[in-house]
Order: structure tokens, then sequence, then C-alpha cells
């Protein structure tokens, strides 16, 4: 199978341990692949320049525009978007050799994911399809530049694949707990800066309103025990964003006093 005129653009910070068997997964068939490096500190670079001689490094200061930017390095009109513990299936590749041979009328095509914990593929809970648009024209596709879950904007229409991306979400839940407090510290900055009003109630009601959307509505119970730990995270989430929220705002009023006293 030949290369395709294809860019795969993988964004990376400290993945010596993951970014190797993704770069397995396109090397020898994508045209492109494009690594763009948030200041890493252990071998993610060097296992990468074993792959392409397109790693860049750039420290991402906004996730949206830090990936605009990395998309904007592509040298073709299709660009695959990943991050490190993803993985291309080779149902997938076909699929995408297929796709953008036949020149589609779409401009973007979201791509099913199956999400793991460990070796355990979460199949409940929303995290099974949980498509992202991850394949698209360029110039026809950009991000919310938003710190946090930026918003994807695409010119044109898109559609869904049939062949999922392997993605290794989490290592163990030591890294889901780590993520959960990285990720709530972006969320609660993300409110405040845009001046959202998070009261006790509104806080209580998305947490259990979580809560019971993963393990009632999308079935998390059938996942077992690790079904109901996704849905208490989802839960917990909201918990710890609101703490960390109501944090910023207690410093922000203390920084006011101290100066006008």
């Amino acid at each position: 199978m030949k290369n395709i005129k294809l860019s795969v653009v993988i964004i990376t910070r400290n993945e010596e341990n993951e970014i190797e068997e993704c770069l397995q997964s396109v090397y020898g068939w994508a045209d492109e692949i494009i690594v763009v490096d948030d200041e890493s500190q252990d071998k993610t670079i060097q296992i990468a320049k074993n792959y392409t001689n397109k790693v860049f490094q750039r420290k991402m200061d906004v996730e949206g525009s830090h990936r605009n930017w990395a998309y904007s390095q592509a040298s073709n009109e299709w660009v695959l978007s990943l991050d490190a513990d993803e993985r291309v299936t080779e149902e997938l590749k076909k699929e995408i050799f297929s796709i953008i041979g036949a020149n589609p009328s779409e401009n973007g095509f979201s791509i099913p994911r199956k999400n793991f914990i460990g070796s355990y593929w979460v199949k409940y809970s929303g995290w099974y399809p949980s498509a992202q648009l991850k394949l698209f024209r360029k110039d026809k596709f950009r991000y919310e530049e938003s710190e946090v879950h930026p918003r994807a904007f695409l010119e044109g229409g898109s559609r869904q694949l049939k062949s999922p991306l392997l993605h290794y979400s989490y290592d163990n839940f030591e890294d889901f707990l780590a993520k959960l407090n990285r990720q709530t510290t972006l969320e609660a900055k993300k409110w405040f800066n845009q001046g959202k009003k998070m009261t006790l109630g509104r806080f209580l009601w998305r947490a259990f309103d979580r809560f019971m959307r993963s393990y009632i509505r999308k079935k998390g119970f059938k996942d077992g025990f690790i079904g109901f730990l996704v849905a208490f995270n989802a839960a917990l989430y909201q918990i710890v964003s609101y703490l960390k929220f109501r944090e910023i705002i207690f410093n922000q009023n203390n920084s006011i006093i101290n100066k006008n006293s």
C-alpha cells in the first residue's frame, strides 16, 4: 500500500511511554508526520525524530491555539489529528485510504474511539463510540482558542467513519485522578475568565446530573465497578472544578482588599 497525501499531526508532552506506538501506527503510509511537542523533559523528541524530521517544540499556552498552530504546519490538504495515546488500526487505515482516494464532498470525518483505562475497554458511560472530528481538510477546520475542551469548527459537511481509533486514555487509576486534577484546574480558570456564575445549587445539580447521565442514561452500570468509577469521576469533576473556582474568587477578592488597604 503506497503512501497517501495525508499529514498526521501529533501533539505531545512527556510521552516517551506512548509516542512510539502511536508513530508506528501511521509510519510508512502517511505522507507526512508532524510532531508538535510542549517542552517535554523526557525522551519524547528523540523517539519522534526516529520517525519524522518534522518535530517542532512550542510551549502550549492555550490548547485551541496550540492545536491550530500545529495544523498550520501541515503541507497536505488532509490532516489526521492524533494524540500520543491514540493508535490507528489497520481497518481505520484502509478506510482513510478509501475516503481520501474518493475525493469526498465532505470536509471532515469524525472517528469513533475505543477508550481504555489500563487494558480495560470502557464500552458504556458515553465512552464509546465517543467520535471526534479527527480527519479534516486543513483550510476548513479550526479549534476554538480555549484552554480546556475547545470546541471544533468545520466549514461544510462531515460524517462519521466506521472504524475506530484505539485511545489509551489512562494508564491506571492513579493517572485517572492525576488528569482529573489538571483538567479541573483549567476548567475552573475557564469559568472564571468567562465570568460564569456558579452557585452552590447549580454545581450540585451538575454533579448529580453528570453521575446519573453516565451511570444510568448511558448505561455505565454495564461496565460494573469501572462504570461506577467513571460516573463518580464525572460528578467529582464538577465538584473539584467548583471548589477551585471558589478558591480563585476568594484569592481575587483578597488581592483586591490587600491592594486597597
